[in-house]
């Protein structure tokens, strides 16, 4: 896509008078090719990680010319703004992070919220490649090795509920739709039962369904409805070391969220979450799989957590608005 042939042939043909990069997306040839035709480029909700500075770093002659020809770059926090810096960038705003001004689906979440029953939902939210085998792990529910039948385990040996409250139900939301059959095969093959949410249609989990040991969403953008539904959040990608998926997006639902010790792409909102109180970091998945079999036979606390999520993620709004006032002052080509 970034050849200079492409390039030339989009903006001919569509003339624009600016454009918009968005968080890390950094095309040379593109860059290029707008500061020769005098087109203003900006790079909106900047982030840049310690990891990527340094690869930039090490390709410096090409990554230091397209840094240094955007014609604005805001940043999403202070620290983003000074490895920005450090790549080549004149940054000139720290705006906060924009997915905190994404409104979730209210009525996806007051569906998700009326499909709920007795039995409290812990979920594994936008789980990546190898976070679903490391809970089977944590769980003791192992799949079959070639050759052996799989040992019955149920949903979560070391995880039973106590006091009287029932045992949780596991919802696992992949965060790529082509993993949906493979995660499914690999639940199956732990002796687990599986209730996939493409068949219960708008009615919801049928009787067959609320027996399954494992629930999977494998539908998209129906994220507000699995966070209706779910009583805590495991956060996917920050068990495995690929930098968490977006936590915002579950304190906006009131999903208390527990995380694992990677999430340097949600850096500064991680931290902030953690401090507030509506998130718990933990050093890995046996870990959070204790913390959150606590939390949820805690109804107080874990409301306590579900409410400050909700004014942590209203607190932190605005970069839109500042990111919109900041495109419409760039001078047009």
């Amino acid at each position: 896509w970034d050849t200079p042939q492409a390039v030339a042939a989009f903006l001919d043909h569509f003339r624009p008078r600016a454009g918009v990069l968005m968080e890390t997306e950094i095309w040379p040839n593109l860059v290029a090719a707008c500061a020769r035709r005098g087109l203003p480029l900006a790079l909106a909700n900047a982030r840049l990680s310690e990891k990527s500075l340094r690869g930039a770093q090490r390709l410096s002659r090409l990554s230091r010319p397209a840094y240094g020809a955007l014609a604005a770059v805001w940043a999403q926090t202070e620290d983003d703004a000074r490895r920005l810096r450090a790549a080549g960038a004149k940054v000139d705003g720290v705006f906060g992070n924009l997915k905190f001004d994404a409104a979730p689906d209210a009525a996806l979440l007051a569906r998700g919220r009326s499909w709920k029953d007795a039995r409290p939902v812990l979920m594994l939210a936008s789980s990546r490649e190898g976070e679903e085998a490391m809970l089977l792990q944590a769980l003791g529910a192992q799949p079959a090795q070639s050759g052996q039948s799989a040992q019955g385990a149920g949903v979560a040996p070391g995880f039973q509920a106590v006091s009287g409250h029932p045992q949780p139900r596991l919802l696992i939301v992949p965060r790529h739709p082509q993993r949906f059959d493979e995660v499914v095969a690999m639940l199956q093959a732990a002796d687990l039962t599986v209730s996939r949410r493409s068949a219960w249609g708008d009615t919801g989990p049928d009787t067959q369904a609320r027996a399954a040991d494992v629930w999977l969403g494998d539908s998209l953008g129906e994220m507000a409805l699995y966070y209706g539904l779910a009583d805590a959040a495991l956060l996917g990608g920050s068990f495995a070391p690929l930098g968490g998926q977006n936590l915002i997006e579950a304190c906006a639902c009131g999903c208390p969220v527990l995380m694992g010790p990677h999430t340097f792409n949600f850096a500064e909102a991680a931290e902030l979450a953690e401090a507030a109180g509506a998130a718990m970091r933990l050093d890995g998945l046996p870990q959070a799989l204790d913390a959150a079999a606590a939390l949820l036979e805690q109804g107080a606390r874990r409301q306590a957590m579900a409410d400050t999520g909700l004014r942590f993620a209203q607190a932190h709004r605005g970069a839109a608005r500042r990111t919109a006032e900041a495109i419409s002052a760039l001078p047009a080509a």
